[in-house]
């Protein structure tokens, strides 16, 4: 029996620049950064080719980002995928002459086209991008990026010591400003761990504006940090360290109190959150939030806390950008020079593929936050192979997207954990969250009443004892009657302040503000006194708690 075979020849028509331009594209990510925006920015920056070669600098530019998509190639290696489907159209070049194209770019085209692309990604009824009116947008550092260990980099960079030996690689701390319902960056600055977050975040404070409503982070939380953010017109939800102690001036009727950090008027939300894991555990914490959204009645304070955790969104971000994108590999460059370029393409590439991912996610009527980075970046680096859709657009990445949504997200809880072998940071334990990811059934939330704080103006009035003579409490506005003369009445005020929070660990010039003691110093010697007579209990300097017998 003769047995014949058909060979059936496949061919498949693509479409490039013509000419040496042929190799520069990104696939169907094209479209999202086009051939006339990558000649604009090279001629702005002046890295535009004055004599056609070989490699062309937008042919560079487009290498660049690919070496992005392919972390784990060598130069030559994503190269071959860039003209794997060009056939007599593919330049053969060697990594030297690759090396010196990226080097003749400098970094300044790859920061003004990152500039350039990064912008808000959602339309005004994009779902789950927005808080009334204001786009939600948070701040926050990475300090995982690594470059090699070699003498220029450590030059710029510096070294890192950790408890227990010195950091194996030089370590970049990257700065952006994300929108948490997209998860695409409106701004980046990077440099060297030394300089702080805050003055990082600070170079970006102008790229917000009145229609932000940013999530603020306890490290953020300074005085003019946030008076930097009001100035810029936009609105802030902040989480402030639990060793502050602001000043409350008028209780609201949500539990709430007006208050001041520095020169802006914020209204403080004290709560305890409250999760009830499936398994039965529940694992408690208390947020003091601070926010310029002043009414309660139209910001409710239940729905602040729920919408601050939105503020995550930015480690998802990270963990996309650092893990899957750039799967947690130290960078090739070797100097500044070669790190600013990588940074400034990587963030680009990121960028342009949030991009595709957010129009997917609009067309299919789902929240972008259900479009999933691994599916679009495996259909985007196929598409660089094969070539395709470099001018009709990104046709087979938004397919994958809409037919691949991820689940709606599920509230879950877990551990904090540095994984790190050799970290600065110790092991803690007293955690009292699961090791491993547990889904929440439900989450409780009880905001701290203030309404019974003893205000300026309680303390005055007809329901309060009146204050004593020369203790440095002001007279109501528009009483003209002295202050008994009662040594008893300051304490009786001091332990009505002191009661409103019998767990609350209370300083002696939190007491004297509430109150209106100018005289600070004989307060705190007064204070002294009572805890000697076991009146209250003194747990540090100046700080003081209910006494049992007070209590």
């Amino acid at each position: 029996m003769r047995v014949q075979s058909a060979i059936t020849t496949l061919t498949r028509a693509i479409t490039v620049a013509a000419g040496p331009y042929a190799p520069g594209h990104l696939g169907e990510m094209t479209q999202c950064v086009p051939f006339e925006l990558v000649e604009a920015v090279l001629s702005e920056t002046g890295r535009r080719h004055k004599r056609l070669r070989a490699l062309p600098s937008r042919v560079g530019v487009y290498f660049a980002l690919a070496l992005a998509l392919f972390p784990d190639l060598s130069r030559t290696g994503v190269w071959q995928q860039l003209i794997a489907s060009l056939g007599p159209l593919a330049p053969t070049v060697s990594e030297t002459a690759l090396r010196h194209l990226l080097r003749r770019l400098t970094p300044a085209p790859f920061k003004a086209l990152f500039e350039t692309l990064a912008v808000p990604l959602a339309t005004p009824d994009t779902p789950g991008v927005r808080y009334r009116r204001w786009r939600t947008v948070a701040f926050d550092g990475c300090f995982s990026i690594k470059t090699p260990d070699s003498e220029r980099a450590r030059g710029w960079l510096g070294r890192i010591r950790y408890r227990l030996a010195w950091a194996g690689y030089p370590t970049v701390m990257l700065m952006t400003l994300v929108e948490t319902g997209t998860r695409g960056l409106l701004g980046a600055y990077f440099g060297p761990t030394t300089t702080g977050e805050t003055t990082y975040a600070t170079r970006l404070l102008p790229l917000l504006n009145t229609s932000h409503l940013v999530l603020v982070d306890r490290g953020f939380d300074s005085n003019s940090f946030l008076a930097g953010v009001a100035t810029t017109g936009a609105q802030f939800l902040a989480r402030l360290k639990s060793t502050r102690r602001p000043p409350l001036l008028r209780a609201l009727p949500d539990g709430s109190y007006l208050s001041r950090l520095g020169t802006v008027t914020v209204r403080i939300i004290e709560a305890d959150v409250t999760c009830l894991l499936v398994d039965g555990t529940r694992v408690s914490g208390r947020y003091r939030l601070a926010t310029t959204l002043l009414d309660p009645t139209v910001d409710p304070a239940d729905q602040l806390i729920r919408l601050y955790a939105e503020r995550w969104e930015i480690e998802s971000a990270y963990f996309a950008l650092r893990a899957t994108l750039m799967k947690g590999r130290v960078l090739r460059s070797r100097d500044r020079f070669g790190i600013e370029q990588e940074l400034w393409a990587t963030l680009t590439a990121y960028q342009a593929l949030r991009m595709v991912m957010t129009e997917a996610a609009i067309a299919a009527g789902a929240d972008p936050d259900r479009a999933g980075f691994t599916h679009a970046l495996t259909a985007a680096r196929t598409t660089v192979t094969l070539a395709s859709g470099v001018i009709t657009g990104p046709e087979a990445i938004t397919a994958t997207v809409r037919g691949n949504l991820l689940d709606a997200r599920r509230p879950r809880i877990s551990a904090r954990k540095v994984k790190s072998p050799i970290s600065r940071y110790h092991s803690w334990h007293g955690q009292a969250r699961p090791a491993t990811a547990t889904p929440v059934e439900r989450i409780e939330i009880t905001v701290h009443d203030r309404s019974d704080v003893l205000t300026d103006s309680a303390a005055t009035s007809d329901s309060q004892p009146d204050p004593p003579r020369n203790c440095g409490v002001d007279p109501a506005p528009g009483s003209t009657s002295p202050a008994p003369e009662d040594p008893g009445g300051r304490f009786q005020l001091a332990l009505a302040v002191m009661n409103s929070d019998p767990e609350r660990p209370w300083h002696a010039r939190d007491i004297a503000r509430l109150l209106g003691i100018t005289n600070l110093n004989s307060f705190c010697v007064q204070m002294s006194q009572w805890s000697q007579q076991n009146l209250i209990k003194k747990t540090n300097p100046a700080t003081y708690t209910l006494a049992d017998e007070a209590s």
